[in-house]
């Protein structure tokens, strides 16, 4: 079942109300009175939503050993989508038309006559779809992580968030907050006026930075893409591991994939994929034109265990996340350690978002946002006889 197995990708939300002392069959029973099918959901599309158990697209059959796992409530989100095939729509059309203008003289049909074919064609085709042939199914894992109360969600579609949050909402009377780089920022330090700070000004003479597709500044998004600038920059100039707050050490290394963006929406973006991309002169170059980190593949290792993702920095989401081989020999264990280790990897991530915020947040980041700017004009030679 999704997060039990495989690479992960998720956003996170925070649940808005305390969580369950356990997890138990009160939750099951709220989920199985939403599951697929037994409540259909209104929509515009002619689909449906429900929760699902997880072992297949068809399971419903919610169970205490399935879907409670270390304190996390694993299911899925099923949407059923109606999806008329429109070649059939318009052959069905074609015979209507057809029978409906063989009495006219023209032989040419009349607009009542269209109308009534449409009409005709397309209940025709909605009668053939009650049994399902018509009908695409999709299944979104869910994780709740009871511990820290946080809703993790393998989708990034709105489609597909809105259908949750409603859900959501009706199956356990609480609404979810997805925790971006903003919402992470004003949780973590709550006295800081995000709507009073603006974004940083890489370049030289520039007061004030712009971010085009953060919509409103005053979220304070874009300080995703500013923690992928900082740990570029700390990477390059000082060491690959990291001092954490709560003084681990994590050694990160950029890798795989960056994805830089021009963030006066001028010049476009740019999509590098190599084992070291940020090593490259061309990620180089367009950093010192102004571009952003939209999104990076990160390496870690922390605690002598290794995670490689790739983080999309506005909402802080992960996508391809590959968790430590577990060495348990008992089924039961090693999905209570991928638990764990989903947790770390959560944990890590939270550490190296926090450890920015520290800096950037508080009073020396005037201070280092200088020597920011004069690493980023520093010529590529002038860098490296720095380095050695």
């Amino acid at each position: 079942m999704g997060f039990l197995s495989g690479r992960i990708s998720y956003l996170r939300f925070r649940v808005e109300r305390p969580a369950p002392k356990l997890f138990g069959q009160e939750q099951l029973d709220a989920l199985n009175e939403r599951a697929i099918g037994f409540q259909r959901t209104a929509s515009k599309d002619g689909g449906d939503a429900g929760w699902i158990a997880g072992d297949d697209i068809l399971d419903t059959e919610f169970e205490l050993a399935k879907n409670i796992v270390n304190d996390a409530l694993i299911f899925a989100l099923r949407i059923d989508t109606l999806k008329l095939p429109p070649d059939l729509l318009r052959a069905y059309l074609r015979i209507e038309l057809k029978a409906l203008a063989a009495g006219n003289p023209s032989g040419l049909p009349s607009f009542r006559q269209k109308r009534e074919a449409r009409e005709a064609a397309r209940e025709r085709l909605e009668l053939e779809a009650k049994d399902g042939r018509y009908t695409r199914r999709k299944a979104y894992p869910i994780l709740w992580d009871r511990l820290s109360n946080t809703l993790l969600v393998a989708s990034t579609a709105g489609s597909v968030l809105d259908k949750l949050h409603g859900l959501f909402q009706d199956t356990f009377n609480t609404s979810l907050t997805l925790c971006d780089a903003g919402q992470f920022a004003a949780q973590e330090f709550p006295s800081t006026a995000l709507d009073k700070l603006q974004p940083s000004a890489f370049q030289p003479g520039a007061a004030v930075g712009e971010v085009a597709w953060v919509g409103d500044p005053g979220s304070g998004n874009y300080l995703g893409n500013e923690f992928l600038l900082w740990l570029w920059y700390v990477l390059d100039n000082e060491e690959d591991t990291l001092k954490l707050p709560d003084q681990s050490e994590a050694t990160v290394m950029f890798s795989r994939t960056l994805t830089l963006e021009c963030p006066k929406a001028v010049s476009g973006s740019e999509s590098i994929r190599c084992e070291v991309p940020n090593r490259l002169p061309e990620a180089r170059r367009a950093i010192q034109s102004g571009k952003l980190p939209r999104k990076a593949g990160l390496t870690i290792l922390r605690h002598d265990l290794q995670y490689e993702l790739t983080l999309q920095a506005e909402n802080l989401g992960i996508s391809g996340a590959k968790l430590p081989a577990s060495e348990e020999s008992d089924d039961r264990a090693r999905l209570d350690e991928r638990i764990d280790q989903l947790r770390q990897l959560i944990d890590v991530m939270d550490q190296l978002y926090r450890g920015f915020l520290r800096r950037r947040l508080g009073s020396d980041w005037p201070k280092e946002l200088e020597q920011i700017k004069r690493w980023l004009q520093k010529d590529d030679r002038a860098r490296r006889q720095a380095a050695g």
